[in-house]
């Protein structure tokens, strides 16, 4: 059967390293992603993360850290199935770098399809967020999911 992959990027004028510490920091985080965090990413380590919109918290395991270069871990990115995220900062130049990001792999049945439109959707907003908080000092996300509270 054919698997499904989130694949999605954004360049942002920002420089790896600032880019790294606001993916790994949880006080940075706040400010485009997410609500709360039990602590820094860090190598080995099971973290979890509250979203605004939602209401339970999310368990995250850091699986692998490259300083200014990559963050993979694992979360259940689809309920029941647990999904490696990895994101790639790759230096365009001094002052902007490319933001990839990759989940997955489901497969293509109606369940696959669903994360598929879904998780698409949230990286891609996790990437405008992050480049507007960076570039900016905007938070898109303050507000943005009240409807989703009624």
């Amino acid at each position: 059967m054919r698997m499904l992959e989130i694949k999605t990027a954004l360049q942002i004028a920002k420089p790896k390293a600032d880019i790294f510490q606001a993916i790994i920091d949880p006080e940075k985080m706040k400010h485009y992603f997410i609500s709360e965090s039990s602590g820094m990413m860090e190598e080995g380590k099971s973290i979890s993360w509250k979203f605004l919109e939602f209401e339970e918290f999310v368990p995250v395991k850091v699986l692998k850290i490259i300083p200014g270069e990559q963050v993979i871990f694992e979360w259940e990115g689809a309920k029941g199935k647990n999904l490696k995220v990895v994101i790639d900062l790759t230096e365009i130049s001094k002052d902007n770098t490319l933001v990839k990001i990759t989940e997955g792999k489901m497969k293509a049945d109606q369940i696959g399809i669903q994360w598929l439109s879904g998780n698409t959707e949230g990286w891609a907003n996790f990437l405008a967020c992050l480049k507007a908080y960076l570039e900016y000092g905007i938070n898109l996300r303050k507000g943005a999911f009240d409807f989703m509270k009624t």
